[in-house]
């Protein structure tokens, strides 16, 4: 019994040894740790209050700033095993992990690559949401971003999700970055009119259609084309798309209805082509005209 006691409390004795040995190592590690901790939560904060200034998306800031914080903590952890004598584990931990990644980061390369992507539209997007884009071969307005896809709804009412690694590889239309969009629409008129008087009077008419940019961006008028049946006037006219309250079909809509009968008034003579179908001996013939 007595040989058993001594050989309990030479046991304790040298854990007691080699807590006190250890101590002051423990001390410093954990110091260095809440040392980190802190500056940890420290960048997180620093990281939010930057980019929230820069970026558009709460759901990236708030990301970013755990990233960085969990970069200094795995920090930390590896100087504290250090600290503490087991670089080893250190190490090993280290290896596992860079293996890990490049197993993880083939088998799941396209989410990667559409992860990597977002965070770079997210520091220098060419686009917003409410914006009209196109993208990838699809016109829309920008619903949603996140980090692996946009989201656009199409003027047809289709919802298109498109990765974040094809809008970095392709070109992206944006309508209405600058808040100015650009209309046109083509108006006939007969060949012999008096086309310096017509543009007056489509001038003067867009004047009276609310909507429409008149400084700055004003309206203009050009010969477009010799049609086959009409001389073609293209009219072009600027809307501002910061102004929720504007319609585009709306504006058009109304422009043409009123540039058209207003150069009936004036008598202008707008041709559509006609198909005129006649019989000679029994044979059916075309010809084109003029209506």
């Amino acid at each position: 019994m007595e040989e058993l006691l001594r050989d309990i409390w030479q046991h304790i004795q040298s854990y007691y040894s080699s807590i006190i040995v250890l101590l002051p190592r423990v001390i410093v590690a954990s110091v260095i740790f809440a040392f980190f901790y802190m500056l940890a939560n420290r960048s997180r904060r620093l990281v939010n209050n930057r980019l929230s200034r820069r970026m558009d998306d709460p759901l990236l800031v708030i990301f970013l700033g755990q990233v960085a914080k969990i970069v200094l903590l795995i920090v930390a952890f590896l100087i504290v095993l250090q600290v503490l004598g087991l670089a080893g584990i250190a190490t090993g931990i280290v290896t596992g992990a860079s293996v890990s990644a490049i197993v993880i980061g083939f088998a799941f390369k396209d989410i990667g690559e559409n992860f990597l992507a977002g965070i770079m539209l997210a520091f220098n997007r060419p686009f917003q949401v409410g914006d009209t884009v196109e993208l990838d071969g699809h016109k829309g307005k920008v619903v949603a971003l996140n980090l692996r896809n946009a989201r656009i709804k199409t003027f047809d009412g289709k919802d298109i999700f498109i990765p974040n690694a094809n809008i970095i590889k392709n070109p992206v239309v944006n309508y209405t970055m600058d808040g100015f969009l650009r209309h046109d629409f083509i108006v006939g008129l007969e060949y012999g009119s008096d086309v310096s008087d017509a543009i007056k009077i489509i001038l003067a008419t867009l004047k009276n259609v609310e909507g429409i940019l008149h400084t700055g961006k004003p309206p203009s008028v050009a010969v477009s084309d010799l049609g086959e049946n009409a001389l073609e006037l293209i009219v072009y006219y600027w809307i501002d798309t910061f102004d929720k309250n504007i319609n585009a079909n709306i504006i058009k809509t109304e422009s043409v209805d009123r540039i058209l009968t207003e150069l009936d008034k004036a008598g202008f003579y707008l041709p559509g082509q006609v198909i005129e179908m006649k019989n000679y001996k029994g044979e059916n013939l075309l010809m084109k005209g003029n209506s």
